[in-house]
């Protein structure tokens, strides 16, 4: 089955929904029809970028290439972690602990698929691994944002409370033990919700664009379900990674409630 090609006039004709849908929102004063059109532009800018780049990537498909993508999408990701959260650590730590997570679980669980699960030759083949790097990035990037912003805004809503709890003598553990499920409830909620919906009332990207492309229902299908457990997996073992270390460097080595590393994100 041959695959329809899109002309540009078409992807025009695209964006101008885009456009009178930011007509309509300046006409409402939603204040929103500038960051819409922004947002337009820059995907359609990264887009066309990584399509060059891609393209160049298989060609070349190396093993140094496709690690140095892999840890440029890692870097941005981070920083976009940061950019999510209200109330963020000072001296970079947020952007170091969000970038850790996600190391410690996408690309832990994007090479065991790649390895074990897929088993691609050589196991590095930017046809799938860089596809399957950027889901779960994605994916565990919100859950690490989402995380982290309820953390640390509800224990600095709530620094009372716990340091009320510190002085009765529990530890940081104990004291801050509610919020930090709080926070990886938060985290994995987005997650749940697609899963529980998948199929019912949507279908998956990555099944959609397999199977717009001609590829048999049945093996998008399998690829699809493999993609969403290995979309939790990396969500909730990152989610559970950057809250336990947030949570810590909010106290000191006497387990004292330290909120002043916090400061708040200035909204541009």
């Amino acid at each position: 089955m041959s695959v329809i090609d899109l002309t540009w006039w078409q992807l025009s004709l695209a964006a101008a929904l885009v456009v009178a849908l930011a007509i309509c929102t300046h006409i409402a004063r939603l204040q929103l029809g500038k960051p819409l059109i922004v947002a337009a532009v820059r995907t359609a800018v990264q887009l066309a970028l990584v399509g060059v780049i891609l393209e160049a990537l298989f060609a070349v498909g190396t093993l140094l290439w496709v690690s140095l993508l892999g840890l440029a999408m890692l870097l941005f990701a981070g920083q976009q972690v940061v950019s999510r959260q209200k109330y963020r650590l000072r001296g970079g730590w947020s952007f170091a602990i969000g970038t850790l997570s996600m190391l410690v679980s996408a690309f832990s669980v994007t090479i065991l698929s790649l390895v074990v699960l897929i088993g691609p030759q050589p196991w590095y083949q930017p046809q799938y691994s860089i596809p399957l790097l950027g889901m779960l990035l994605g994916n565990t990037m919100t859950g690490v944002a989402l995380g982290l912003d309820r953390l640390t805004e509800s224990m600095r809503r709530s620094s009372d409370i716990i340091e009320n709890r510190l002085m009765l003598g529990e530890t940081w553990r104990q004291a801050s033990i509610e919020f930090r499920r709080d926070a990886m409830r938060a985290g994995l909620m987005p997650t749940i919700n697609s899963m529980a919906a998948a199929g019912i009332v949507f279908l998956p990207g990555m099944m959609t664009g397999q199977i717009l492309a001609g590829t048999s229902p049945t093996v998008a299908v399998k690829y699809q379900i493999l993609i969403m457990f290995t979309i939790a997996a990396g969500t909730g073992f990152g989610t559970f990674v950057s809250v336990g270390m947030c949570a810590k460097h909010l106290f000191d080595q006497r387990e004292r409630l330290c909120i002043d590393r916090l400061k708040e994100l200035k909204s541009p």
